[in-house]
């Protein structure tokens, strides 16, 4: 990410004012010279892209494109400028294209609108141009203020977003696109909660503003609350039930509550609507994987292909079964559609995935790691993430968190002792012992739970994204009320997800960092650290695909440094919380030993032995991770080592471990 300097601003400024004169030349010379010393700034680019094109050097104009959108892959204005670089050559069709492109990334850009509704009326598409012109004019119609908010919002400005959308807010406190807008950037940091609240309140307002419940509905997904999801999902359902969309989303919140039968019944009626499309056929894939009806779903995904190769949703899903072997035709498919210089990068991203997977099946380890490594870093262009940042918020718990808060006699929160939360890393066997629990009689196996996140949220107690959050070391100032009454928030907001069993599960592997609160909260609640050897546990996270929330595995460093540091703040908890409180379980300790681990388990638990524990295989339930496969059948070793054949790449993650982790290898 290119520094923004008071040169690189000086440079930026002079670029803009030679093409403000029309002296496109020059500006092209100006950003030519600019970006000798920030060669991927995003302005500089598009501004030289913009300025080739008004002066005709339509090659030059390509170029620039190209490189502007290799720095930021999802850039809506450099698709903008290539639908108008198309456009201006005659090549309607491709423009129009851009066009589109150019929309889903950023869905403000107004000239985008306008320039598809102009292309669509060309090509005597009435309809389509008709749609267009509406949008365009709806964007027109918004406040200049919210217009530039979605702007900053669609280029990764969050914090400018976020200054000028609660300005506007403080001025206009009932506009509701202003408070739609505020519940998108809360998304995107994560405030869902904060999201959840705007999105209500704005829904009361206006009750029949059909964005605003799509928005509601993906939040309140993204926080778990299935059945209010469904709720709203069945309020756009009734409204039109021919609208496929809304059939489309009613579908999905029926299989997000785990009513996969009714799911599969309703998702071919979607498929009535949009025969052979290939979102509703990989959906459907993924409905009958979580129900363990392999190989109907592998036949799904299948068929989502064959209507669209490029839809690298359905390729990666292949792949993520993890015991899938693509036969040769596909591997050479697979190749011939990431070889196409228009594949959206999220497709490009889900295609390297599942090459790496195909290669690696085939023992050709260095073409499977280029593909792993393209892919992570695809995704890590997008992201935020910083080993710094996150290693400066686990010092901020543990300085927070010292053994005399957990001493305090009078601090008691909730007494249940309901939960057992299963912490870690992702791919270090948590799936396995929560799967073992949940084929126990007592015990209830849920999801990765966001509500610990929630409340650590909650605590943060700060306005404004910039100020100075109050969490963790709020948590010395909290009565005894205060923790009890979080102890029973927590307990209700996850009974929607039991069954009626005295224990459950909550596997979210992040709740390692906030073992300081659930401590507090829950005193009585069981805590079991799932550890993995380090080099498994890390080459696993790196070649898994995770969509958000785990923004660490991009890189071998930074899962390296964050594997260090997660192993370093559980040492903190095993030191200042009461003896016996977590219960470490090795990974390859149950595969040396399963029933001496779960008889362990489940002593630690207090719960009896029970035999259906040692064929947790047999237990039919919805597992959502990306061991859904893997659980459903006997314990295996088959995922040992197997960083081993790509060790001459893994130098980086070797030294971000250290050899204290990693040993002699």
């Amino acid at each position: 990410m290119t520094e923004i300097t008071d040169a690189l601003l000086s440079e930026r400024k002079a670029v803009q004012a030679l093409m403000q004169a029309g002296r496109f030349g020059e500006a092209l010379a100006a950003a030519d010279g600019a970006l000798g010393t920030s060669p991927e700034d995003v302005e500089l680019l598009y501004m030289g892209a913009a300025s080739a094109r008004y002066a005709k050097k339509f090659d030059r104009a390509a170029e620039y494109l190209a490189r502007l959108k290799s720095v930021q892959p999802e850039f809506g204005r450099a698709f903008q400028e290539e639908g108008h670089l198309l456009r201006d050559q005659g090549q309607f069709e491709a423009a129009l294209g851009a066009y589109r492109r150019a929309c889903q990334y950023n869905g403000a850009l107004i000239a985008s609108w306008a320039a598809q509704a102009e292309i669509l009326r060309r090509l005597g598409q009435a309809e389509g141009a008709s749609a267009a012109e509406a949008q365009a004019g709806r964007l027109k119609a918004l406040p200049k203020h919210l217009l530039a908010v979605s702007n900053h919002l669609a280029e990764g400005r969050i914090l400018k977003a976020e200054d000028l959308c609660r300005a506007f807010l403080k001025a206009h406190p009932h506009h509701v696109e202003a408070m739609r807008l505020l519940a998108e950037i809360g998304t995107q940091l994560g405030v869902l909660e904060d999201a959840d609240l705007l999105l209500e309140a704005a829904v009361e307002i206006a009750p029949d503003n059909i964005q605003l419940r799509l928005d509601y509905i993906q939040v309140l997904r993204k926080r778990q609350k299935f059945v209010e999801a469904l709720a709203q999902a069945r309020a756009l359902y009734e409204r039109d039930p021919g609208n496929p969309l809304f059939l489309s989303h009613f579908t999905i919140e029926t299989m997000q509550t785990g009513d996969y039968d009714t799911a599969l019944g309703l998702f071919d009626k979607v498929l009535e609507k949009l025969p052979d499309d290939p979102a509703t056929l990989t959906s459907r894939g993924h409905a009958l994987k979580t129900a363990g009806r392999q190989a109907e779903a592998i036949g799904s995904y299948k068929a989502a292909i064959a209507a669209r190769s490029t839809h690298g949703d359905a390729w990666y899903a292949l792949a993520n079964l993890k015991t899938y072997t693509f036969e040769d035709g596909e591997l050479a498919q697979m190749q011939a559609v990431a070889g196409q210089a228009d594949l959206s990068h999220m497709d490009r991203v889900h295609i390297a995935f599942a090459l790496g997977k195909a290669f690696e099946d085939r023992k050709a380890y260095d073409d499977a790691f280029a593909q792993y490594a393209l892919g992570n870093g695809l995704k890590s262009a997008q992201s935020r993430y910083t080993s710094a940042q996150m290693q400066a918020e686990l010092e901020a718990q543990k300085t927070a968190c010292p053994a005399t808060i957990f001493a305090e006699p009078d601090r008691k929160g909730h007494a249940a002792p309901d939960p057992i939360f299963i912490v870690g890393l992702p791919r270090a066997g948590s799936t396995l012992i929560e799967q073992i629990l949940a084929s126990h009689s007592q015990v209830d196996g849920t999801l990765e739970l966001p509500d610990i996140l929630s409340l650590a949220h909650r605590l943060r107690g700060r306005k404004h994204v910039s100020e100075a959050a109050r969490y963790p070391d709020v948590l010395a100032e909290l009565s005894a009320d205060a923790l009890s009454d979080l102890g029973t928030n927590y307990i209700e907001t996850t009974r929607i997800h039991r069954r009626g069993a005295p224990f459950f599960t909550d596997k979210m592997p992040n709740n390692f960092r906030h073992l300081g609160l659930i401590h507090l909260i829950l005193p009585n609640a069981k805590i079991i650290d799932a550890r993995r050897a380090p080099m498994d546990c890390c080459w696993s996270g790196f070649k898994q695909l995770f969509a958000e929330g785990q923004e660490f595995t991009y890189a071998l460093e930074d899962i390296g440094h964050y594997y260090r540091a997660y192993v370093d703040l559980m040492d903190h908890w095993e030191r200042v919380l009461p003896a016996g409180t977590v219960l470490r379980v090795q990974h390859e300790d149950v595969l040396d030993d399963l029933e001496g681990q779960v008889r362990r388990i489940l002593s630690y638990c207090g719960l009896p032995f029970e035999a259906a524990c040692l064929d947790f295989h047999q237990t039919r339930r919805a597992v959502r991770t990306a061991s859904s496969e893997q659980v459903r059948q006997p314990i295996s070793r088959a995922g040992q080592d197997q960083w081993r054949p790509f060790v001459h790449h893994l130098e980086p993650l070797k030294k971000a471990l250290g050899k204290e982790l990693v040993g002699e290898v």
